[in-house]
């Protein structure tokens, strides 16, 4: 059965795929849990898209296509809620990229960005919000590039900008590239960022479609300093089962497990 290290304050020892308890120590490092999922604007099952997130007990949630129209933000929140999570930024401010956290994150600010916008082509924006949990100041940035190759590299570009411009020691950003790791948009973010699956796979590797999985194109990235331990779309984790898998959405979800080091 698959597991991925808990989210904690970490005193020593680097924790193992287990989860084993230990001891927090104030200032320390911390083991975050980031979950990355295109929820298609919550137009399949709701309770199963709901379960999955729970069942991944995730400390920050960088949703993509969350619900942009009519009472969007109430639809949200019924998400965070059904979820035992809260809303952090994003949704329709964002054109889609929504960020969802737990209660262990203290917001320090936020910020969505709407991008350039190519005639005929739907709009895009980040979600974006700078977080601290226990000891840790953590940059977060959700996204949705385009489906178009130019208007998709240009925005991995900004993304990279956006990331530079939260001006803390450690981010992560996650999201659905609508490009595969051999494109050049990823392969500009990769270049950049620490592809996490890359380094520490762990899980299922494809995220579309979750009826067949054929193609890598939902990632976590992170930048220099944070050390993963597992990444990937997790099949075999209690309380994830396939079904609900296959009835949330049309993406399947990425789940990380980080160690983020403590912010002086």
């Amino acid at each position: 059965m698959l597991s991925l290290p808990e989210s904690r304050t970490e005193p020593g020892p680097a924790p193992d795929d287990r989860g084993g308890a230990t001891t927090a120590r104030p200032g320390g490092a911390a083991v975050i849990r980031v979950l990355s999922y295109n929820i298609r604007s919550m137009r399949d099952d709701r309770a199963a898209l709901a379960r999955v997130i729970r069942a991944c007990a995730p400390d920050l949630v960088l949703i993509q296509e969350a619900p942009r129209f009519f009472r969007w933000r109430k639809a949200a929140e019924k998400l965070a809620r059904a979820s035992g999570l809260v809303h952090v930024t994003g949704g329709a401010t964002a054109a889609g990229p929504m960020i969802l956290s737990s209660l262990r994150a203290q917001v320090e600010r936020t910020e969505d960005v709407l991008l350039p916008r190519t005639p005929g082509l739907h709009r895009r924006g980040f979600a974006t919000a700078v977080v601290r949990i226990g000891g840790v100041r953590l940059g977060v940035l959700s996204c949705h590039l385009s489906l178009a190759d130019r208007e998709r590299y240009a925005q991995a570009g900004l993304l990279l900008e956006r990331l530079a411009a939260l001006d803390v020691p450690y981010a992560v950003a996650g999201g659905d590239l609508n490009d595969r790791p051999d494109g050049r948009s990823f392969r500009r973010l990769a270049g950049a960022l620490t592809d996490a699956w890359a380094v520490r796979p762990w899980g299922g590797e494809f995220t579309s479609t979750p009826g067949d999985p054929h193609q890598r194109i939902d990632a976590i990235f992170t930048t220099a300093g944070v050390e993963v331990l597992g990444c990937g779309v997790p099949h075999g984790l209690p309380g994830v089962g396939e079904d609900d898998l296959r009835a949330a959405t049309d993406h399947l979800p990425v789940l990380a497990a980080l160690r983020v080091p403590a912010t002086g």
